[in-house]
């Protein structure tokens, strides 16, 4: 595997060099071209790469072992770390959060939202009659413009009337609901699928990819506020949880 850097990288004036050492090794890493544990080039080699001061090389992988990217033994070198989990079992996270967390850019696709008619598993989810009126959004977050999340949810509106009023391009249903309707309890199912054409096209992924399926169900003091399906592809996404005792 090549360490060699792409022209333009290092145009005087585009940005600091010790960041386009970091947007380098980061673009190695995110392409698949350097896995986890793969060796890093030396301080003495990017420097010479990038034509910058051995200081200026071993800011870059300082500030890349700070952040989680990279790993660093004493005698050994310098390594890609294990992939941090993007999302947890343990909390319901924002993933427009989730994706800023990665230092990448966070946008999304509004594919329906609108008030549909409760069927007996919404209804029963939500603790609504069945044929209740209910809220249905439909969105694809994006992670660097990379579809990671097929987002489908059911919202009870009498706990949230003004939810199809929202601009969800501004803020994700998640921080929207844990603004008006504050969370108290969530209860969640994992479990492996093979995408169907909807998800497949949403996700720009081929039919029966591996994807991971999370539902959801969330309620706040005054009763279930939501149930939601969230799929993302296998090789975009993982769980993760730290227990402490």
């Amino acid at each position: 595997m090549s360490s060699q850097i792409p022209s333009g990288i290092t145009e005087p004036g585009s940005q600091p060099r010790y960041a386009a050492i970091k947007a380098h090794i980061r673009a190695q890493i995110e392409s698949g071209e350097w896995a986890a544990h793969f060796r890093v080039p030396s301080e003495n080699q990017l420097a010479h790469d990038f034509n910058v001061s051995r200081m200026t090389a071993r800011r870059a992988l300082s500030e890349l072992t700070d952040e989680g990217v990279l790993i660093r033994s004493q005698g050994l070198g310098t390594f890609v770390a294990e992939p941090v989990p993007a999302g947890s079992l343990l909390e319901v996270r924002n993933i427009a959060d989730e994706i800023a967390a990665r230092g990448h850019s966070y946008a999304n696709r509004i594919l329906k939202l609108e008030q549909t008619t409760a069927s007996t598993e919404v209804s029963v989810a939500l603790s609504l009659a069945e044929g209740s009126a209910v809220y249905h959004s439909v969105i694809v977050h994006l992670d660097n413009d990379l579809p990671i999340q097929f987002e489908e949810r059911y919202t009870n509106p009498t706990l949230v009337p003004e939810y199809l009023q929202q601009d969800f391009t501004a803020a994700t249903p998640n921080e929207y609901l844990t603004r008006v309707a504050p969370l108290t309890e969530a209860d969640t199912t994992v479990e492996a699928i093979g995408a169907d054409d909807t998800v497949g096209e949403a996700l720009e992924i081929k039919p029966g990819t591996a994807c991971l399926q999370i539902w959801r169900r969330t309620k706040s003091s005054a009763g279930t506020v939501s149930f939601a399906r969230l799929v993302h592809p296998g090789n975009r996404y993982r769980l993760g949880a730290q227990l402490r005792f």
